[in-house]
């Protein structure tokens, strides 16, 4: 089935087909009836598999048609995301596919200035995509009135759950005075999620479980290296440049271990860009420019960053740490091979992640291949870096050298 033959506005059809969308994918095919019938859906589909889309290609296109025969009420329809890139790139995607409508949609979210905010509130919107946080500091402050939202999207509820979001989404659902529809969109299920679904859709919902045999898209080939703590960044530096034209996000388990690799990568010429949550949001967004943009093309991030960001065209993923939680292997992964193309991952493991290893087997039910390094070309690959080192160092020490000679010459 096209989409031509969905009951949806000419103008969201136009946007489809710019947007070079033919045939729904799975989960939209199976969500999209569904919601424009108004029943509350509850869909678990892996990443990448055109999530956003199944809900928002709907969401619109009854606005839309809402819009043509009345005055706008307000905001309608509310997207509850768990982290500021995500909304910003939910945000674009609901934009897109509303151009040629009538439809207004605003992705708010903290770390920025909240007077635009207020301001573009105040104009008017139908669609509001938003973090928690500021969403319920402009809700104290009487700047955002929900009394007229009869929609409620729950987006990477799994990810909402993990970082204590419940208590938001239970206060939302009560602060939603009118009859509402609920739509749960996850890329995993498993005990505690399948309770915060079901107390949050009614019990009549549409139940949509997209589940492939490979926890990982068969459009990414996944291996794990052998690799000691220390030494990954010198294999890492060894990847990029034997592959100069990769775009490659390298995933690392702490903010701290961020900026090291990025330090690390800098003393060598490489240029990257990071993300995580110690930088303010005109960093983050500036660094995802850049790197979404193609004028930088290694991104190092933390899980909870990059979790759910869909940026075009990456080529590989370094899991340069191993996850502490198997699935976020999943989502790791998954930020290659989008769609039809194809992907690369790569993870570094040190004798120290054996079990965290060994546990993300266990989730994905297979033996990730293994890429052995002989003990020769580990060793040339070591003294080499090591060599550059001693080489860096001695001319830091020069250019020491040289800056206290020009200090004292200026005293005297």
């Amino acid at each position: 089935m096209k989409f031509d033959k969905y009951a949806i506005s000419e103008e969201i059809k136009k946007n489809l087909r710019q947007m070079g969308f033919k045939r729904p994918t799975d989960i939209q095919f199976k969500s999209i009836p569904s919601i424009l019938n108004g029943e509350d859906v509850l869909a678990i589909a892996q990443t990448g598999t055109g999530k956003t889309a199944a809900f928002a290609i709907p969401v619109i296109a009854k606005i839309h048609q809402a819009k043509t025969s009345k005055r706008s009420l307000g905001i309608t329809c509310l997207v509850m995301v768990p982290t500021r890139e995500l909304a910003m790139q939910i945000g674009e995607v609901f934009n897109q596919l509303a151009r040629h409508t009538r439809v207004k949609t605003f992705a708010l979210y903290g770390g920025v200035e909240q007077d635009a905010q207020i301001k573009k509130l105040q104009d008017g919107i139908d669609i509001l995509v938003a973090t928690p946080g500021r969403m319920f500091d402009l809700i104290s402050q009487g700047h955002l009135r929900i009394g007229s939202i009869d929609t409620l999207v729950l987006d990477e509820a799994d990810r909402m759950l993990d970082m204590g979001f419940i208590k938001d989404i239970k206060q939302i659902k009560q602060k939603l005075t009118r009859k509402h529809q609920t739509l749960f969109f996850s890329a995993t299920i498993d005990r505690n999620i399948k309770k915060l679904a079901f107390s949050q859709v009614k019990s009549s919902a549409i139940r949509i479980q997209i589940s492939p045999e490979d926890r990982v898209s068969r459009n990414v080939s996944h291996a794990v290296m052998p690799v000691a703590m220390d030494d990954k960044r010198f294999f890492l530096e060894h990847y990029i440049k034997d592959n100069p034209d990769a775009k490659i996000i390298v995933f690392v388990r702490t903010r701290v271990r961020a900026e090291r690799v990025y330090k690390a990568m800098e003393r060598v010429g490489i240029p990257t860009v990071t993300i995580h949550g110690d930088k303010d949001q005109t960093e983050r967004s500036e660094g995802m420019a850049a790197f979404r943009q193609g004028d930088c093309r290694i991104l190092i991030a933390t899980d909870v960053s990059a979790r759910g960001i869909d940026i075009p065209d990456v080529t590989v993923v370094i899991n340069y740490d191993l996850p502490t939680e198997p699935e976020y292997y999943v989502h790791r992964v998954g930020r290659t091979g989008r769609g039809t193309n194809k992907g690369i991952a790569i993870s570094f493991c040190s004798p120290e992640e054996k079990e965290s290893l060994e546990a993300i087997e266990r989730f994905l039910n297979a033996p990730i291949e293994r890429l052995t390094v002989s003990k020769r070309d580990y060793a040339e690959t070591i003294e080499l870096h090591d060599r550059q080192d001693d080489v860096m160092a001695l001319i830091e020490a020069n250019e020491n050298r040289k800056k206290k000679r020009k200090g004292k010459s200026g005293k005297s």
